[in-house]
């Protein structure tokens, strides 16, 4: 009975430890000012941008572009010549885009590198973003079953009970999964956790399905679960995205510091492309978020080559990805309000940053159509 009593606990004690870390994110954005932090001219005084952040070392480090952006120290040094400060603000997974969505509503952060989902229930919601550089070609999404559990299509897990974190980006590919079987939402039991949850759920049969990211690898390299389906399965357009989002106020306002913020995600773009930094961003990447053989396999599984995996360019590819995005989530009701896919798209930071890096012709085009 004392053993039943401590797991009834559970669920409590990991809903207050979720609670506190948003109190503690959201203290951490509230505390960025963002461009409302102006002289008396007017002049901004601060550039803030927010990401995903996992605690390593005793501290929060910033993965994959955002890190090596960190690490070049060139955005830094170009906005100190103007008199601005950089500020990057860390966002646990825990929370993630909604707090991010939160903090461009309030106009705390001028830029964000998150997801492609997230941003789309933002500029639903009424507030107006801009994709001001893509990162990257796109990630995988996994459906794992618990250990033991007998089931190894969709449709086996009707009435089961699946976890999935709503409103992150790995809801929509997982949502048209279900559409494309002729099945609903409703035919599952679907628990609202977030992913760090998850683990401790498949394991004590909370739940017996999950929908997550490359954790999916992790658990079944643990034995914890079993991946039946991911969207290497699935057309290219299901691979959850994200790039860098400016808030639209700022970016018209500001062009210039805009300008020299895409610069920099390019700049690291191209650094991370070359081969012969790939062992390094394997590591950086795993930092705190995953081990680097997990990481190092979910690259490794995917057909997009190595420099095009990091490509800033706006292919007609990402444009039509963003338009199945809006579309699909207005009509499964996912938001409520129609988003101009084409009026996300704001390319002329990156072209000319290509211009001014001598690198147009570094990333193919076609090479990203195929995909």
């Amino acid at each position: 009975m004392a053993y039943l009593n401590k797991r009834s606990l559970l669920p409590r004690f990991k809903d207050r430890l979720i609670l506190a870390m948003a109190l503690l994110a959201s203290t951490l954005i509230a505390g960025c000012s963002g461009s409302g932090n102006a002289d008396g001219a007017g002049a901004v005084k601060t550039v803030t941008i927010a990401s995903i952040a996992f605690p390593y070392q005793g501290k929060q480090v910033f993965n994959g572009l955002n890190g090596v952006v960190i690490e070049q120290g060139w955005l830094k040094e170009q906005l100190a010549k103007k008199g601005v400060d950089l500020v990057f603000s860390p966002v646990s997974t825990a929370v993630g885009g909604p707090l991010i969505n939160e903090g461009f509503s309030g106009k705390r952060i001028d830029f964000a590198a998150y997801g492609d989902f997230p941003a789309v229930i933002a500029v639903a919601g009424g507030v107006p973003l801009k994709i001001v550089a893509p990162v990257g070609q796109g990630q995988d999404v996994y459906l794992v079953v618990r250990k033991g559990l007998p089931a190894n299509s969709l449709a086996d897990l009707k009435g089961k009970r699946i976890a999935l974190h709503r409103g992150r980006p790995w809801e929509l590919p997982f949502s048209k999964l279900v559409d494309s079987k002729g099945l609903k939402l409703d035919d599952f039991r679907i628990v609202n956790i977030n992913p760090a949850a998850t683990p401790a759920a498949l394991e004590s049969g909370s739940v017996d399905a999950a929908v997550l990211m490359s954790d999916g690898l992790l658990l079944e390299q643990k034995g914890i679960a079993r991946i039946i389906w991911s969207t290497r399965q699935a057309p290219a357009d299901w691979r959850m995205r994200a790039e860098l989002f400016g808030r639209k106020d700022f970016v018209d306002a500001h062009p210039d510091l805009t300008q020299i913020v895409v610069e920099a995600f390019v700049r690291a773009a191209a650094w991370s492309s070359d081969e012969a930094n790939k062992a390094q961003v394997i590591r950086d990447t795993a930092r705190g978020a995953m081990p680097e053989e997990i990481v190092a396999k979910d690259y490794a599984n995917s057909d997009i080559p190595w420099r095009e995996r990091f490509s800033p360019l706006f292919s007609p590819a990402l444009r039509t990805h963003y338009h199945s995005v809006a579309d699909y989530a207005l009509e499964r009701g996912l938001i409520r309000n129609k988003v101009d896919a084409d009026a996300l798209l704001d390319d002329r930071f990156v072209k000319q940053a290509l211009k001014d890096l001598k690198l147009e012709g570094f990333w193919s085009q076609s090479a990203q159509e195929q995909r």
